[in-house]
């Protein structure tokens, strides 16, 4: 058996995890170690050959970033494979904006949902740390649509000539736009390059222009401020039962060895997101604790939260040239920061030049080849005027039974139950949710109006059958009665256990999540590092 000494134990080695062990290594002198179940993906070096055959091939950039008998079951979003260093963020595409002041208190305005035990304002220099720590390059939009107490750390990535002449066409449609946020240089930064426009960033970067949870670790590791313990699963923490205190976790190696671990701590953090930190504190069960640990509320594995989105291709008529930097976009948070009177209705807007129906093709209509002047003749017909890509994500209030169980059925190797996720709305969400999406449809023909334009099709995110960049299931409050951690992210029922980022939000706005999801690991940690 392997036995690990450590002052702070963080569980997990994603991008929260990453950003808040950063942070601890400069606040505080006691010994930090992480544990990541997987193992470290492809490596930096290896990225432009690893690109050149995603683009070949269709291969897969990333190596050995899963382990084949640790799901997630259930609804789509719920599968969550990515166990290396680094976690899902190795692959993410780097948009990183804001959640707008009304999430924090939807209960206070709206009358529905709950507070946040914390405002849009507390958050905000944890915002702007995230932002400086991974390098957003942002332009901020009117201050009463996009506030914020300090200016982004990069100058926003340009717009190209297409993003531009869809800003004007959104302008003519009442709706102010800006170049979205993205955790990508816009300069050189931190060592690392500019972006070229590479295009793939998602799934991977060639350059290190966008940031990835890596570069945070190999400084750490290298510079011997944290301990990093690959290829190592966490399967229990063991608290005391008369204090509640965890006093260590236990686990096994993931290789071939399946080596017995132990770890003892005196702090105890998880930030494994929303699948595997209530996943880890549910198989936590013991006589003194028979639903888990910090479940004396019920609530570990509850509340999951996120939203979902309608999206439209849009013929527009403007001379538009496809395929130039794709991946970039502009965003409103024009419709976030209010709700339509007596029915709630929130989302953001994001617009993408779009190539659908304008790329080269080897057959005409008549399913006949194409050839040499023909194929580009052909070409050169279809490319004139313009298609842009909409997409609206819309909030989606959480109900109780939106929530992660332990699958008996289903077992890792080590005789563990897998977790099976099921996404359920509110009550009030659900009963919306048929007019909010017909109020995105309308809006997409109205701007298809303003520009002269038509809609092309307008769908549902396919094979939507869960929800978008997940949170909840460990949900923060000051009533321990109704949560499973306080505003900080400390349990309740453990004065030395910290659950950190996604799992501990009460909600999930209606923009992409991981800025908040590390800004609130942040939060977590500065309180962590008042410990001592």
């Amino acid at each position: 058996m392997k036995s690990i000494e450590a002052d702070i134990l963080i569980v997990g080695s994603g991008i929260t995890a990453a950003l808040m062990a950063a942070r601890l290594s400069e606040t505080t002198r006691r010994a930090i170690t992480v544990v990541e179940a997987g193992k470290p993906s492809t490596p930096f070096s290896e990225r432009t050959r690893a690109r050149e055959r995603y683009r070949a091939y269709g291969e897969s950039p990333w190596k050995q970033d899963h382990l084949d008998d640790q799901n997630a079951y259930g609804t789509t979003w719920g599968f969550s494979p990515s166990m290396c260093v680094g976690g899902l963020a190795m692959h993410w595409g780097g948009v990183s904006p804001r959640y707008s002041p009304e999430d924090f208190k939807t209960r206070s305005l709206f009358g529905i949902g709950d507070d946040w035990p914390y405002t849009y304002e507390e958050l905000d220099p944890f915002y702007q740390e995230a932002e400086e720590r991974m390098g957003v390059a942002g332009e901020q939009g009117p201050a009463e649509l996009d506030p914020r107490g300090k200016p982004y750390p990069l100058p926003p990535l340009p717009l190209n000539y297409n993003l531009a002449q869809l800003q004007g066409w959104a302008t003519k449609a009442g709706i102010a736009t800006w170049s979205t946020p993205s955790a990508k240089n816009s300069i050189q930064y931190a060592g690392r390059a500019q972006c070229q426009r590479c295009d793939t960033c998602y799934p991977v970067c060639p350059t290190g222009a966008k940031y990835s949870p890596d570069f945070t670790w190999d400084t750490l590791v290298a510079d011997k401020k944290v301990t990093l313990v690959t290829e190592t699963l966490v399967r229990r923490l063991v608290a005391d039962p008369r204090s509640g205190r965890i006093v260590r976790a236990t686990g096994n190696r993931t290789d071939a060895s399946g080596e017995e671990v132990t770890i003892t701590a005196k702090s105890f953090v998880l930030a494994a997101g929303f699948v595997w930190s209530p996943h880890l504190l549910l198989l936590s069960r013991d006589d003194a604790h028979p639903n888990g640990l910090a479940n004396s509320s019920g609530l570990v594995g509850r509340y999951l939260a996120g939203h979902r989105n309608i999206g439209a291709q849009l013929s527009l008529p403007m001379e538009l040239y496809p395929g130039i930097n794709a991946q970039h976009s502009l965003v409103s948070k024009q419709f976030m920061r209010g709700s339509p009177k007596g029915r709630y209705l929130r989302h953001d807007l994001r617009i993408w030049e779009s190539s659908v129906g304008r790329e080269p093709r080897l057959r005409g209509d008549d399913g006949a080849p194409l050839f040499g002047d023909a194929l580009l003749a052909d070409w050169r017909k279809r490319a004139k005027g313009a298609t842009a890509r909409v997409r609206a994500y819309y909030d989606v209030l959480p109900d109780r039974e939106s929530k992660l169980v332990l699958d008996e059925g289903k077992r890792n190797r080590f005789g563990d139950p897998m977790p099976n996720v099921t996404f359920k709305d509110a009550q009030e969400s659900e009963a919306q949710r048929a007019w909010q999406e017909e109020e995105l449809r309308n809006l997409f023909r109205r701007m298809a109006k303003a520009g002269g334009g038509e809609i092309l099709v307008m769908r549902n995110n396919a094979g939507d059958l869960g929800q978008e960049h997940p949170a909840g299931g460990c949900r923060m409050g000051d009533d321990r009665a109704t949560s499973v951690v306080d505003g900080w992210g400390r349990a309740h029922d453990h004065e030395n256990l910290w659950v950190a980022g996604a799992p501990a939000q009460p909600t999930a706005s209606c923009c992409n999540g991981t800025l908040t999801f590390v800004a609130v690991g942040l939060r977590t940690a500065a309180a962590l590092a008042k410990e001592g």
